[in-house]
């Protein structure tokens, strides 16, 4: 099954509720095990509206019968990008030589090429030899570790970090039966603070590294939208004379 309608899924995935500064807001459990942070909620018959911003801008409707309980929490003020690599190096890539590589990579695992340049411009901006404080390498920032398990000799070589990233990526997918939110939050910190905390961690930076990757993400499909409106449009109207 395609993955790429992850794009129309991803507000009602982004189980994150990120603000300026620390403040009250609900955790809501589901009976299926996984929880949704959410600024504030409104019960419409049987249905609860969970609001992922004060505004109210976006938000996820989910059933009432589906709702374990709900917890009153504070969560700490989250930055509105995670922390560049401590070396992000010279080596700097352009959208077109990502896209080649990125495209194969997509093909091969499934997932949507825009969804992995969004992970990339997150994650190291495009620097092919970007290095984290923690160690992780390469465009999608591989630990050592990591990527010795998938095969990756050289995290330094585009093609092979990013072949490795996404080869990650889609098992973390997997993992999380195409969660988008909970795969991200698992490539940001680890499937085993995803499974302790049965959702998104509260950890800011991964709240705001699934957040921005989403909001890129989004940006991306939309802009690819209209592209593809604007070619059709010509063609439609060519064939109706």
């Amino acid at each position: 099954m395609s993955r790429h309608w992850l794009k129309f899924l991803s507000v009602a995935l982004a189980l994150v509720c990120l603000a300026a500064d620390a403040h009250a807001a609900q955790r809501v459990i589901l009976k299926n095990g996984f929880d949704v942070i959410c600024d504030h909620r409104a019960t419409q018959a049987s249905t609860v509206r969970l609001y992922f911003d004060p505004a109210g801008a976006n938000y996820m409707d989910v059933d009432a019968s589906q709702i374990a309980s709900i917890q009153d929490v504070n969560l700490p003020p989250a930055t509105k990008k995670a922390p560049a690599p401590a070396d992000s190096g010279k080596e700097k890539l352009s959208e077109s030589q990502l896209h080649p590589m990125l495209a194969r990579a997509g093909a091969a695992y499934d997932i949507d090429t825009d969804l992995l340049a969004s992970v990339v411009r997150e994650e190291s901006d495009g620097h092919a030899r970007a290095v984290s404080r923690a160690g992780a390498q390469g465009l999608m920032q591989l630990m050592p570790g990591t990527a010795a398990q998938l095969g990756v000799s050289n995290s330094f070589a585009p093609a092979q970090n990013i072949d490795g990233g996404a080869a990650y990526l889609n098992g973390l997918l997997i993992r999380y039966h195409n969660n988008l939110s909970l795969a991200l939050a698992a490539y940001n910190a680890g499937p085993a603070a995803v499974d302790r905390w049965r959702g998104v961690p509260p950890y800011p930076e991964t709240r705001a590294y699934v957040e921005c990757v989403i909001h890129e993400y989004n940006r991306r499909y939309e802009l690819r939208r209209q592209h593809q409106v604007a070619v059709l449009t010509p063609q439609a109207a060519q064939s109706a004379r």
